[in-house]
């Protein structure tokens, strides 16, 4: 058994173990945002299908037009209209214009429009105090073309991604199923939000945390209940637990007598590695249990939430593979001390902002604990600072770090 691994050795064991999900669902457009594309999707149709205006006003011909000014103004013959979705039926010939809307087809034999602020009507004419251009003429096909791939394979469906599939033909999009991932938690002592809490008990904080985390990162979060401390309940709820992609363990994965999930991988299990040497989150173990894959995640609140978002996302990122890097790192001033770990890799929470004026364009602050059983930490922390083994960052200098979510960059 490998223990004691680096940051850099561990998460290359985690993804060297984890294989990507090759299922597909079709998923309507409206049950789309947040799934991964699972193969690479072309447009259906061009986009505008025909020459259409951009702006309200009339379509010409701009030779007709040319010199149109306010002192010297030219007249055209008004002919008729051509409103969105309604073409003009007729064909457009000297000295005539016909009225456009936004988004309208361009009538024939117009090459220009003028917007209607330029212009005044006159009976059966209209009066052009500007000359008509083509450049408010959006040309066929200058958003999308038949049979060109826009979205990738990988893609993560957004917002303005399902809405680019939707404008290119698309009512149902491929994409990968969601990992299925069992939470469990472990320990006599974890009781159920809402209950009474007996004299030494904790509330189950980390299967809510981690199941988060799982749906953030593109997973499907099972949650399986907790389990008390024997190695004969522990197995038989991971034998009944049903399909699944990943088990997340959390608490007893360190050296105790009561830390059953070691115990049981030691002797039925298969593992890949034990303890990392990081702080938080020092002891977690990584191994497959029964064919599917098990995370033993640290009992500490913020142990867990921290090992997962390291290693638990990347590996939920390659099932799905999803493109782009499941984290991002910056460049930050460091506002406060950050204490080292010793040989350990120490992740220390931090409150990130942006700064344009700050090396890296970012000061990270320390909150107020670095405790790992402290959840405000997590709460209110937006990132992670990374300190190398055997440093301390003093305040003033340049750091490395990891942030939760969206910070500007």
């Amino acid at each position: 058994m490998r223990t004691s691994l680096t940051v850099e050795e561990a998460l290359a064991a985690v993804l060297e173990h984890t294989r990507p999900l090759t299922d597909v669902e079709d998923a309507p457009l409206e049950a789309a945002p947040g799934r991964v594309l699972a193969r690479d999707l072309e447009a259906l149709a061009d986009h505008p299908d025909v020459d259409n205006t951009a702006v309200d006003g009339y379509a010409a011909r701009a030779a007709d037009t040319a010199g149109a000014s306010p002192k010297n103004p030219v007249r055209l013959r008004w002919i008729g209209e051509s409103p969105a979705g309604r073409p003009f039926p007729g064909r457009l010939g000297p000295g005539e214009a016909v009225s456009v809307y936004t988004g309208a087809p361009l009538p024939e034999g117009a090459d220009a429009v003028v917007a209607v602020e330029d212009t005044e009507r006159d009976g059966d004419f209209v009066v052009l105090y500007k000359p008509a251009t083509p450049k408010d003429i959006r040309p066929k096909a200058q958003d999308l073309q038949q049979g060109r791939v826009y979205l990738k394979r990988g893609d993560v469906l957004t917002p303005g991604r399902v809405g680019l599939a939707a404008g290119m033909g698309h009512a149902t999009l491929p994409v990968v199923r969601r990992p299925r991932v069992g939470i469990l938690s472990t320990g006599d002592e974890v009781v159920e939000p809402g209950t009474p809490l007996p004299p030494g008990g904790v509330y189950n904080s980390n299967a809510y945390s981690v199941a988060a985390l799982v749906r953030e990162a593109g997973g499907e979060p099972v949650l399986l209940g907790k389990t008390g401390d024997t190695i004969t309940e522990l197995k038989a709820r991971l034998e009944g637990a049903g399909r699944l992609d990943l088990i997340l363990t959390s608490g007893g994965v360190s050296m105790g007598d009561y830390d059953i999930v070691r115990h049981l991988l030691e002797r039925e299990g298969t593992i890949h590695f034990w303890k990392i040497l990081q702080r938080p989150g020092g002891p977690p173990i990584f191994a497959e249990f029964a064919g599917t894959p098990l995370f033993g995640l640290p009992g500490n609140p913020v142990s867990a939430m921290v090992v997962f978002f390291l290693y638990g996302r990347p590996m939920l990122f390659k099932m799905l593979g999803r493109s782009g890097e499941p984290y991002r790192r910056v460049r930050a001033v460091a506002d406060d001390f950050f204490k080292g770990a010793g040989k350990k890799t120490a992740f220390r929470r931090a409150l990130l902002r942006y700064d344009p004026d700050a090396p890296g364009g970012h000061r990270a602050a320390s909150v107020d604990s670095q405790s790992s059983g402290v959840l405000r930490s997590m709460a209110f922390g937006n990132a992670l600072v990374v300190v190398p083994p055997h440093t301390h960052v003093e305040a003033g200098e340049v750091v490395e770090v990891i942030p939760f979510g969206d910070v500007q960059t």
